[in-house]
């Protein structure tokens, strides 16, 4: 069983398995809904020579019950010849779980999400190590050559501006990709947990309420910054735009399950949280927008009308075995069978809506 880590904990429990050793510095936590999009943004000036760029991801904010954004940073490599392999999402028998990054001689495997600037969901094409200097690729990084030279070009195909900016890997319209032989040799070799301003940055980033999902909708007002906690730099950068329309739950603890193992351990329809009603549409487009609305009505009533449907069906199956009055055993297994009937229900919906969450259309821009 999966279970969710408070911040505090989590990073007492980052420092132990740090000492104890560096290759064991993985932690996992589970959330019952999926990160939004990655915002599009631009990326800062590289501050000098020996910084990597280290993109933005969601981190999952267990005490607001919320995601929120970690801006993309320029960090110092803790030690020559090391590189970044990017934290990510996926999808996991029935829950987000998040896999946290890592320094290593190789990068790894990082989901296959495509976070730009070099990151193009396989490995780094943002620069190389050569012998105790890293060069930077010009094509996809903002290097002012003035202040470091150590530079080449070389034209990369995927960058930060996309068309796919989905955010995790795996599930319901996640990026559908599985690590090579070489990702797997990265994940096994000597690496270290992300460093001391790392830490310090995520923890920055989690109490800035302006960074939470609930409050951003995807497009976080400070996207990147040129070091890490430097929040209030002038050469913060914020997101142009969110990577897709986010709504999330009404509920969000609701949405939660317990101990984040399940989208949910209710045994019967009644007992799942209210479905969330959709959200209107604004892309200025009147005729474009109803229509969209018509069609997440249609979902909302479908979904109401299966559970109801499967809520009657379930309090048959109870009143027949009273009139039998079926003994303890039978019970719990009309139980079991219905806990497993009322999950796999949920989790369809789950799907259905984030399906229909990923096509709702981009906003009107104000």
């Amino acid at each position: 069983m999966r279970t969710i880590l408070s911040s505090s904990t989590l990073l007492l429990v980052l420092a132990l398995l740090t000492l104890a050793n560096p290759c064991l510095a993985q932690v996992r936590i589970s959330v019952a809904f999926g990160p939004p999009a990655l915002p599009i943004y631009d990326q800062p000036l590289c501050p000098g020579e020996g910084y990597i760029w280290t993109p933005g991801y969601w981190a999952w904010d267990d005490d607001g019950d919320d995601y929120y954004w970690v801006p993309g940073t320029w960090v110092l490599a803790p030690e020559v010849g090391f590189l970044w392999t990017p934290p990510y999402w996926a999808w996991d028998d029935g829950a987000f779980v998040f896999y946290d990054g890592y320094w290593g001689p190789q990068v790894g495997f990082y989901g296959g999400i495509v976070y730009g600037f070099g990151y193009s969901g396989y490995g780094y094409l943002g620069g190389r190590w050569e012998g105790d200097r890293f060069y930077y690729n010009r094509a996809v990084n903002n290097v002012n050559v003035v202040n470091v030279r150590n530079v080449y070009n070389e034209t990369v195909v995927s960058n930060n501006v996309t068309v796919n900016r989905v955010s995790y890997n795996g599930g319901p319209g996640g990026v559908q990709a599985r690590p090579r032989p070489q990702e797997e040799a990265a994940a096994r070799q000597r690496h270290f947990p992300p460093v001391g301003v790392q830490t310090q940055h995520r923890q920055t980033a989690r109490s800035n309420p302006e960074l939470h999902a609930s409050t951003n909708r995807g497009r976080p007002p400070i996207a990147a910054t040129p070091k890490p906690a430097a929040f209030h730099d002038r050469a913060v950068v914020p997101a142009r735009q969110a990577g897709a329309p986010y709504n999330p739950p009404a509920n969000r603890r609701a949405a939660q399950a317990s101990g984040g193992n399940r989208p949910t351990t209710a045994v019967h329809p009644k007992d799942l949280p209210p479905l969330q009603r959709p959200t209107p549409a604004e892309t200025g487009k009147a005729n474009y927008d109803r229509k969209y609305e018509r069609q997440q009505e249609k979902v909302y009533a479908q979904q109401e009308k299966e559970r109801q449907k499967l809520q009657q069906k379930q309090d048959q199956e109870h009143q027949r075995m009273e009139r039998r009055q079926a003994d303890q055993s039978r019970r719990q297994q009309v139980e079991q069978r219905h806990e497993q009937q009322t999950q796999q229900l949920q989790q369809r919906h789950m799907q259905e809506q984030q399906r229909m969450q990923e096509r709702q259309p981009p906003p009107k821009p104000r």
